[in-house]
């Protein structure tokens, strides 16, 4: 492990010499993550890209892109386009990107289960805007708005979300 590795564990999410509180999936930290289980899988994961809403944040970096109105997530196993970025209308189970909540206002996509996914092995490991502090997710990493931000601003492309 590097200090510019995100890890996180049950004291939070370290990264860069900091810890910042973090949520994890209301299931915990699972060896056999399964699609709906609610649980964080143990891995080592990459970030492999960083969506924004611009109508509501600015862009944190310059490999950032925009979520746009239509934009959604692909979370239905019999989908050919299973744990992807589709658009609206999509007639397969799907999460809205462009949320009435500020959950996915900044989010830092992982490469679980991508880009060959495996049905029924879970979609949309994010790291996203948490609820309410410590708040449990569907199975993402979630933080204060104010440190996703910063994280987002310091990482890259390829850096490793450790999850143990």
């Amino acid at each position: 492990m590097t200090p510019d590795d995100l890890v996180v564990t049950k004291q939070g999410l370290r990264f860069q010499g900091r810890r910042f509180p973090c949520s994890i999936g209301r299931g915990g930290i699972v060896a056999n993550k399964q699609e709906g289980d609610g649980g964080t899988p143990r891995a080592e994961l990459q970030i492999t890209g960083c969506l924004y809403r611009p109508d509501r944040v600015s862009s944190p970096n310059i490999w950032a892109k925009p979520i746009r109105i239509g934009d959604l997530w692909s979370d239905a196993s019999d989908d050919t386009r299973y744990n992807t970025l589709v658009r609206a209308p999509h007639a397969f189970s799907h999460e809205v990107l462009r949320r009435a909540d500020p959950l996915y206002d900044l989010v830092l996509l992982t490469d679980w289960n991508w880009p060959n996914a495996r049905p029924g092995k879970g979609s949309a490991i994010f790291v996203h805007t948490w609820r309410k502090p410590r708040h449990p997710t569907e199975g993402c990493v979630a933080l204060a708005s104010a440190d996703l931000r910063y994280i987002a601003q310091r990482i890259r492309p390829g850096t490793r979300l450790i999850l143990s």
